[in-house]
């Protein structure tokens, strides 16, 4: 007796009446997204910054504004004791800086001073920063301290000892280099070169430490790579490390600038308030003997806002330069 073969039941076809049969998803759907919420939220990142911004507006946003105020008014001795009434003078202080003969060689002699010791700092800290990738761990903690430490030392402290260090009467320096009785402070140059000694000594640890660490951070296959094809330590910094590091070594250029092109204290307790007749003069000294020693403060404000539009300028040029070669920041 046989049987007939089993058939499978027909599943009922999709339509109204029947259930309808889940189809594959197709893989061009995109994601739902839910709508964002409009409104509310787009405030809460300056909430969380208004701190900040309170205190750089008291601590920086208004004395930039009382100097530049201060710059376009009569302001001396006399209104300061209250016994003549303040006068608005426009750009008279400007007209009168600008006037003066002597504002034009303090000014120069700024710029190739800050130039100088940006250029030795950078070269310093650069050349000690490869130097601590190829020493030992001892030596190369030794000399982290001792950079740390001329970093850590007080500006007039540090001023101090390097005056006494090239005194001509007691300083070893001169007995050591057999220089006799000569006195560094003394000439105009020989000054400044004094002076730029000390900026790079207390300057060059900041970007040796900054450098370094941009230097651990390349990976070691490329400058391996570099080195396996023959070029040289200088080859391979110039067309390597170099070029890596450029974000980098615009940082601690811009901070050389502005900390370079502003110092004061060693001009001051080094050459005993800018030197002799004024030849180590440099704006920063200068604005405090206007403001200060003349009490002439209308004019030392107008110096300074000289100085803070030179700093922004400087550093916003060399950015865009920067920005068309492609470098991002």
């Amino acid at each position: 007796m046989t049987t007939a073969p089993r058939t499978k039941e027909a599943a009922p076809a999709p339509g109204r009446n029947g259930p309808r049969l889940p189809g594959p998803r197709r893989a061009a759907d995109p994601p739902r997204r839910t709508p964002r919420r409009r409104g509310g939220p787009a405030w809460t990142p300056w909430l969380y910054l208004l701190p900040a911004l309170v205190v750089l507006g008291g601590l920086l946003v208004y004395p930039i504004y009382q100097l530049g105020l201060i710059s376009f008014l009569e302001y001396t001795q006399a209104q300061v004791s209250g016994g003549e009434p303040t006068t608005f003078q426009g750009l008279g202080n400007y007209q009168e800086l600008f006037a003066d003969p002597q504002f034009w060689q303090v000014l120069l002699a700024t710029v190739l001073f800050a130039a100088a010791c940006v250029v030795a700092t950078l070269a310093v800290g650069c050349a000690l920063a490869v130097l601590l990738t190829r020493i030992r761990a001892l030596p190369r903690l030794a000399l982290m301290l001792a950079a740390l430490g001329a970093w850590a030392t007080p500006a007039v402290t540090g001023s101090t000892v390097w005056v006494f260090l090239f005194d001509p009467d007691y300083g070893p320096v001169n007995r050591l280099l057999g220089l006799g009785d000569f006195s560094w402070t003394y000439g105009r140059y020989s000054a400044f070169a004094l002076v730029l000694f000390e900026v790079v000594w207390c300057s060059f640890p900041f970007v040796m430490v900054t450098v370094y660490a941009g230097i651990k951070a390349i990976p070691s296959e490329v400058l391996e790579a570099a080195a396996l094809d023959g070029a040289s330590q200088w080859r391979v910094w110039r067309s390597v490390t170099a070029p890596m590091l450029r974000p980098i070594l615009v940082v601690v250029t811009i901070q050389s600038i502005i900390w370079d092109f502003k110092v004061f204290t060693q001009i001051y307790v080094m050459t005993g308030g800018g030197g002799i007749a004024g030849q180590n003069l440099v704006l920063n000294v200068y604005a405090y003997q206007k403001a200060f020693a003349s009490s002439q403060y209308s004019l030392g404000s107008a110096i300074g806002v000289v100085m803070l539009l030179i700093l922004l300028t400087v550093t916003l040029v060399y950015l865009r330069l920067l920005r068309r070669q492609g470098e991002e920041l």
